[in-house]
């Protein structure tokens, strides 16, 4: 497979694995709505976020959106988009050294890219969907970067989304007015279509094939011998396919089907013969999707292939849509929440969980918002925002007003219903292990539960943990229990609890009498000997130094 190469590269394939694992903290001042809701906004490193949530929902997320940086060079956005941020520049610095200082803006962005797409397909359920908008800059770059780490069997397409009306005066007399949106799955599901809607169907004729729709018989393409003449055999009137078009059947084919009565020819004022669809033929409930195009929601419509073509709100909309609820245009080239919207419901169902981990103004929650509002829905979101102030001020602001309600422009006369739900606002915090490995103090035990349990079986806990019970959870053929004292940690005590002893091996909690599985012990220091811990079917591991990812 062709593999894309750049300076820098050697220094960042594997650094996901070297990012520490960080702990989340949450804000309730800046969190809004139902705190239980399930949905978080995350500031902090997008990076360092993805590495710290990986434990909770590694191989939990059905739908990934993400409008990274599209690399342009214009530094005049409110949300830079440009590798040149102070963020940016350190982190690469400290990953790559000395090198960075010769890297091109191009070599820079697939530098940062790298590790967090790698990341990001960690998070992936196996039927998961990824989408990202991007534009020419870095389309081609993008594409060979998600071959590499997803596989080119996984890519589904490329969307073209049209993002303003009018011309722009560009290099060469060519207007680029669309971005694309590229996807890409971690399984084999792709997308769901688009529902197909029954409601024109009708049966006045009373045919006892059920309800039918008449649709375009013409065809824009020759298939054979599609150019010939056909006749009423009521009037014997004689009709050729429109201009330009052909009939999509050839002659025999035809005559099956005006003898079986599916072609339905026009009265005195028509021109063109239509067909019969019948319901219950239709091969699936669902229409393929190609590409969104930015004009009035009422202007989808399908092509001769049956591919619906969707029609979404353009880039203007998105302004608009944020100067109602800020009354200020407070940040620049936000997608619509319309694109996004029409994006997970391509891709999740009610109930899943869809992350962002460039979130900007916070598009994404307001559309995940908007579905559930309109389907009754639970659907969850995980957004990350680097920027101190936009996470607090833009993107967290944003979410609250959409969830309580807004007055429009800030005219109490306009006011704007709430659409309901909440979030949790959080910050990163101190990495798990200090700068001498050790767990650090800040630490406590659903914490290092949550890692260690990922860690040893590469799933997020299967349900909240306290330190009463050193069974943390099963998974497969394994049991990972924990003795953690955080208080004694650093010294091997058994009053503690921090040491698996003969007495400490006899009060775990058993495992299920059809359990032919190990079970696996982290604890600061092991008294048991080798031969009841091979007759027990346990694994000692001792903290912190048999703990991975440290």
């Amino acid at each position: 497979m062709p593999t894309l190469d750049w300076i820098g590269k050697k220094a960042v394939v594997n650094h996901h694995r070297e990012v520490p694992y960080r702990l989340v903290h949450c804000n309730g001042e800046r969190s809004a709505g139902d705190p239980d809701a399930g949905n978080l906004l995350v500031q902090g490193d997008n990076l360092e976020a993805l590495k710290a949530l990986l434990p909770y929902y590694a191989g939990k997320v059905k739908c990934i959106y993400i409008d990274p940086p599209y690399n342009t060079g214009n530094e005049g956005w409110v949300y830079n988009d440009n590798v040149a941020s102070p963020e940016i520049k350190a982190w690469l610095g400290k990953v790559v050294g000395k090198e960075a200082e010769d890297l091109s803006r191009h070599d820079k962005w697939l530098c940062m890219m790298y590790p967090r797409l790698r990341l990001l397909r960690d998070f992936m359920r196996e039927d998961g969907v990824l989408f990202v908008s991007i534009d020419d800059d870095e389309a081609h770059s993008l594409r060979m970067l998600l071959n590499e780490i997803f596989g080119i069997s996984a890519y589904i397409g490329t969307f073209v989304w049209k993002r303003r009306t009018g011309s722009m005066d560009e290099t060469g007399n060519f207007s680029r007015d669309h971005d694309y949106v590229i996807a890409y799955q971690r399984g084999n599901e792709g997308l769901t279509g688009d529902e197909r809607t029954f409601a024109k169907y009708d049966n006045p004729d009373n045919d006892p094939r059920g309800d039918w729709i008449s649709d375009n018989l013409s065809a824009s393409k020759p298939g054979g011998d599609t150019y010939y003449a056909i006749s009423d055999p009521d009037t014997g009137r004689e009709f050729w396919p429109p201009k330009g078009r052909y009939w999509p059947y050839n002659p025999e084919t035809m005559k099956e089907k005006i003898a079986d009565g599916r072609i339905l020819f026009p009265g005195e004022d028509g021109d063109t013969p239509m067909v019969k669809r019948f319901k219950k033929e239709a091969k699936s409930l669902f229409q393929p999707v190609s590409s969104w195009i930015g004009q009035p929601k009422d202007k989808d419509f399908l092509d001769d292939e049956g591919v619906l073509h969707l029609s979404t709100a353009m880039n203007s909309a998105a302004t608009k849509n944020l100067k109602d609820i800020f009354g200020d245009k407070v940040f620049n080239y936000s997608k619509p929440a319309d694109l996004v919207r029409k994006l997970i419901a391509q891709a999740a169902g009610p109930n899943d969980i869809i992350l962002d981990s460039f979130a900007g103004s916070g598009t994404t929650g307001q559309a995940v918002f908007e579905l559930n509002k309109e389907d009754g829905g639970n659907r969850q979101f995980i957004l990350v925002e680097m920027d101190e102030l936009i996470a607090p001020q833009i993107t967290a602001e944003r979410l609250s007003r959409v969830i309580k309600g807004y007055d429009k422009k800030g005219d109490p006369e306009k006011p704007v219903e709430g659409l309901g739900g909440g979030f949790r606002y959080c910050h990163l915090g101190t990495p798990l292990f200090n700068e001498f490995g050790d767990i650090d103090e800040a630490v406590i035990f659903p914490d290092l539960a949550a890692h260690v349990f990922f860690s040893e079986t590469g799933a997020p806990l299967p349900k909240k943990v306290d330190a009463s019970n050193p069974l943390i959870g099963q998974h497969k053929d394994k049991i990972v229990y924990l003795l953690f004292s955080p208080a004694e940690q650093g010294f091997p005590r058994e009053a503690a609890g921090n040491v698996l002893t003969p007495d400490a091996l006899a009060d775990l909690p058993a495992a299920p009498d059809d359990f032919e599985g190990e079970r696996v012990v982290y604890a600061e220091g092991c008294t048991v000997s080798p031969e009841r811990l091979k007759v027990e079917r346990v694994v000692f591991k001792q903290i912190p130094y048999q703990i991975e990812g440290q």
